[in-house]
C-alpha cells in the first residue's frame, strides 16, 4: 500500500508521530509546530495503514470550527467520506451519546439545550420560587456553583454544606435548579457531559459496547481539559484503548474556566507505557521571537520541557517602547499602524494584544480619531444576539412546549400584555402542580386564576404556539423558520425602530432563515431527530463559536486569552507591567503567576515577523492613576533579545521641585504627566530645560503640536 501521501511534508518529529505503534502517545506540541496537522494524519495513518475502520475512531477537540477543520482535512486525506467517524467537541459527542440513549439517560426523547443566557434565566426563577434576594445571592454566583459542581462530577446529594451556612443554600439552589431542568426536560452544557459520563457509568451494557467499539481516541488541545472531561476521556478509553493526546503544557491557560494542567502532566501516571513525542520545530515565527519565548517560559516550574526552534530566518530584535501613559502608548501603536498601512500592507495583518477588556477603551478612542478601521474581537455571537435569541425560544416551544425557559423569554415578546403579575401567578401554579409554564397557563385561563384581561392575552399567546406548532409540522425547516418569524411578530416589532442598529437586527432574522436553509440533517450525528430539533441543538451547540462579521480590513483588537490559536505577522503585546500583566490577582495567589506567564508566552508566540511589547511609565485605569514598575516578564526576556525604541525614565522624583520655583508660586511637574494649558489644551510634558524662574518645558499638545513654555508663567494644570 502507499502511504507516501500521508507521510509527505512531515518533519522527523511529526513523522515518529503518526506512525507511532498503537498504544497511548502524548504528543508536546509546541505553538505553530503543526499539530492538527499532526492529528489529521495520524488519523488517516490508523485507517490506512493499520486497518481501524473510522467506526472505530473518535476525535475531541473543543471548538466545533476545529472539529469541522479536522473532519474536512481527514476526507481530504483519504480521498472519500470518513462514515462513521466520530469528530466532535466533548460537549458535542455527549450529546450525540444522549440523544441515541435519551432512555436510559432519562431524559425525554425531545430534550433542549441551555446556553449560558438561558441558564441564568432559569438560575433566577429558581431563586425567585425560593424567595430568596437577588442582591443577597447573586444569579451569576449560583450559575458559577452549579456549574463548577457539575465539573467536579458532583450532584447536588454528593455536597456537604459542611456547618456553613453559605454552602448549605447554594446547595439548596442545585438542588432546586436540577428539579427545574428535569421537570422542563432541559439540559446545560455541563449537564450534557456530566449526564453522558453517568449514562456510560451506570450502565455497564452500554460501556463495554463504546469501550470495544473505539480501538483509538485522539484528544486535541489536551491542556485545555477540565477535571470531568478528563473522567470521560479515561471512562471510555478503559484499560484497551489507546490515547493519542496532543497539547502544549505552556499553552495550559484557562485555568480560572477549570482546565486542570495536571492532566497533561499526569497523563504517562494515568497511562502507562505512553511514549512522549515532543513537536519543536515552529513554522510561524521568527528565531528572535521565539528565543524571547523559551527564554520566558524557562522560569516556570515543573514543565514537561520543550523549547522551539526554527529554520527559518532570525528576523528582528523584540521591540520595547516605553510609553509616558496609556495615551502615548496608544499613539505609538496607531502610528506605527499607519506606517505599515502606507507601506502597502493590509491593518488586519496586525494585533493588539492586551491582558484587559479595559485597556481597549484608549485604543479605540485614539484609532477613531486617527481614521484607523479596527474590530475588537470576540463581540456578541450570531447566536447569542439577543433577536436571534428570541427567535430559537419560539421555535424551542415549537419542538417543545415544556420549555420553561424559552416560555418565559418570549411570553411577553413583543409586548402583548401579559406583565410581570401575570407571569408570577402562572410561575406559583406551575410550581404547586409540579408542571410547566405552559401546562400551567392553560390552566389558569380555563380556570378562574387570572384577571380577565391577563386571560385573553395569555390565551392568545397560548393560540399563537399552538398554531405555529400546527403549520410548521410537515414544513422545510427555512419555511419553519420564515413563518414563525411573521406570524410571532418578531420581524415586524424590530422593523417598526429604522434606527441602523435595529435594522442590523432585522437583518440578523433574515440571516437565521438563511442558516435554516443551509443546515443539513446528518443522520449520523443526529440520529432519529426531527429537523428542527437538530437545528436547535446545533445552535446551542454552536453558541459563542462564530465571530462576527470582521470589517473589511481593520486592526484586529482582543485580549490574550482570545488570541490563542491565532497568528499574525505583527503583534502589539501591550500593558505589560505588573500589576496589570502579570495580573495582580495572580501575584497574590498561589500557582497563578506561573499561568500568567503561559498566558505572556501565549501573545509572544502570536506574533510571525515582528513584536512589538509596550508598557507605561503612569498609566489611568479603572479610575485611578497608577505608577507601574516594567513586567517581570520582560526582565526575563534577555536583553540582547530587546531593542529598546525608548528607554524608561525614572519619574519617582519631580524634575522641578516645589522649592526650587516657590516664589513664583508653581507646583513640581515631569517628564511624561499630562497638563492642561487655557488656550492649547490638554497635552504631555515630553522635556524640560533650565532651573528656577527660567525653567521650560515642552508640552506635546493633542491640538495644537509641540509648544515649549516658561513654567512661571505658562499657568500649567495637572490633569
Amino acid at each position: 500500500m502507499d502511504v507516501s501521501h500521508i507521510l509527505e511534508h512531515l518533519n522527523d518529529a511529526q513523522r515518529q508521530a503518526v506512525t507511532a505503534p498503537n498504544q497511548s502517545l502524548l504528543v508536546l506540541a509546541g505553538a505553530g509546530s503543526g499539530k492538527t496537522r499532526v492529528l489529521v494524519h495520524r488519523i488517516a495513518w490508523l485507517i490506512q495503514v493499520e486497518g481501524l475502520s473510522p467506526h472505530s475512531v473518535m476525535a475531541v477537540t473543543f471548538t466545533n470550527k476545529a472539529a469541522s477543520e479536522m473532519r474536512g482535512r481527514i476526507e481530504d486525506l483519504l480521498a472519500m467520506p470518513a462514515a462513521g467517524l466520530w469528530v466532535g467537541t466533548f460537549h458535542g459527542l455527549s450529546h450525540r451519546l444522549l440523544r441515541r440513549h435519551w432512555q436510559e439517560a432519562k431524559l425525554p426523547q425531545g430534550f433542549q439545550i441551555l446556553d449560558s443566557e438561558d441558564q441564568l434565566r432559569l438560575v433566577k426563577r429558581v431563586l425567585k420560587g425560593l424567595e430568596l434576594d437577588e442582591s443577597r445571592w447573586p444569579p451569576r454566583q449560583a450559575q458559577h456553583f452549579i456549574n463548577g459542581q457539575k465539573d467536579k462530577g458532583l450532584r447536588p446529594q454528593h455536597l456537604d454544606d459542611s456547618g456553613d451556612p453559605v454552602n448549605r443554600q447554594l446547595i439548596r439552589i442545585y438542588s432546586a435548579y436540577e428539579a427545574a431542568c428535569n421537570r422542563a426536560g432541559v439540559v446545560d452544557f455541563a449537564e450534557l457531559l456530566l449526564r453522558s459520563l453517568e449514562l456510560l457509568r451506570d450502565n455497564k451494557e452500554l460501556l463495554d459496547h463504546y469501550q470495544s467499539r473505539f480501538r483509538h481516541l485522539l484528544v486535541d488541545e489536551f491542556q485545555d481539559t477540565n477535571e470531568l472531561q478528563y473522567a470521560w476521556l479515561r471512562l471510555i478509553a478503559g484499560a484497551r484503548t489507546p490515547v493519542f493526546a496532543v497539547g502544549d503544557d505552556d499553552q495550559s491557560i484557562y485555568g480560572w474556566r477549570g482546565a486542570k494542567i495536571e492532566n497533561i502532566q499526569n497523563f504517562q501516571k494515568d497511562f502507562p507505557g505512553t511514549e512522549v513525542v515532543r513537536l519543536e520545530q515552529n513554522y510561524r515565527s521568527t528565531g528572535a521571537i521565539l528565543q524571547a519565548a523559551n527564554a520566558l517560559i524557562e522560569h516556570n516550574e515543573g514543565r514537561l520541557g520543550k523549547e522551539l526552534w526554527t529554520a527559518d530566518e532570525e528576523g528582528e530584535a523584540v521591540s520595547l517602547y516605553t510609553a509616558y501613559d496609556e495615551r502615548d502608548e496608544a499613539r505609538f501603536v496607531a502610528d506605527q499602524v499607519r506606517d505599515w498601512y502606507e507601506q502597502g500592507n493590509r491593518r488586519s495583518e496586525i494585533a493588539v494584544l492586551y491582558r484587559s477588556n479595559a485597556q481597549s477603551r484608549v485604543f479605540e478612542e485614539t484609532f477613531i480619531a486617527m481614521g484607523i478601521p479596527y474590530r475588537v474581537y470576540g463581540g456578541l455571537r450570531f447566536f447569542e444576539r439577543a433577536e436571534i435569541k428570541d427567535a430559537l425560544a419560539y421555535l424551542r416551544l415549537v419542538a417543545n412546549k415544556d420549555d420553561d425557559t424559552s416560555f418565559e423569554r418570549v411570553v411577553n415578546q413583543p409586548t402583548r400584555g401579559i406583565g410581570e403579575r401575570t407571569i408570577a401567578l402562572i410561575r406559583d401554579s406551575a410550581r404547586a402542580n409540579d408542571q410547566s409554564l405552559h401546562q400551567a397557563a392553560i390552566d389558569l385561563v380555563t380556570g378562574t386564576g387570572l384577571a380577565a384581561r391577563a386571560r385573553t392575552a395569555v390565551a392568545g399567546f397560548l393560540t399563537l404556539i399552538k398554531e405555529l406548532t400546527e403549520v410548521c409540522v410537515g414544513l422545510p425547516l427555512h419555511e419553519q423558520v420564515e413563518h414563525m418569524l411573521e406570524h410571532s411578530g418578531l420581524k415586524e416589532h424590530y422593523g417598526k425602530d429604522k434606527s441602523e442598529k435595529a435594522q442590523s437586527r432585522v437583518e440578523n432574522l433574515e440571516e437565521l432563515v438563511s442558516a435554516a436553509r443551509g443546515f443539513r440533517l446528518d443522520p449520523e450525528e443526529h440520529g432519529d431527530m426531527d429537523e428542527l430539533t437538530a437545528f436547535l441543538s446545533h445552535a446551542a451547540l454552536e453558541a459563542g463559536e462564530g465571530q462576527g462579521d470582521p470589517w473589511e480590513d481593520c486592526v484586529q483588537m482582543m485580549t490574550l486569552h482570545s488570541a490563542k490559536g491565532l497568528e499574525f505577522p505583527k503583534v502589539f503585546l501591550c500593558g505589560m507591567e505588573e500589576g496589570l500583566f502579570p495580573h495582580r490577582m495572580s501575584i497574590e495567589e498561589g500557582g497563578r503567576l506561573e499561568e500568567e506567564r503561559r498566558l505572556c508566552y501565549v501573545g509572544i508566540t502570536r506574533a510571525r515577523q515582528k513584536l512589538y511589547i509596550t508598557c507605561t511609565e503612569r498609566r489611568r485605569l479603572y479610575g485611578s492613576e497608577t505608577y507601574n514598575a516594567p513586567s517581570r516578564f520582560i526582565g526575563e526576556i534577555p536583553g540582547e533579545l530587546l531593542e529598546e525604541i525608548r528607554p524608561r525614565l525614572a519619574t519617582s522624583e519631580p524634575l522641578y521641585r516645589p522649592s526650587a520655583l516657590q516664589d513664583d508660586g508653581v507646583e513640581g511637574f515631569q517628564i511624561g504627566q499630562r497638563v492642561v494649558h487655557a488656550k492649547f489644551g490638554e497635552g504631555m510634558i515630553t522635556n524640560h530645560e533650565g532651573q528656577g524662574s527660567s525653567a521650560r518645558v515642552q508640552v506635546n499638545f493633542e491640538g495644537a503640536g509641540s509648544k515649549w513654555l516658561v513654567l512661571a508663567y505658562a499657568n500649567l494644570q495637572a490633569v
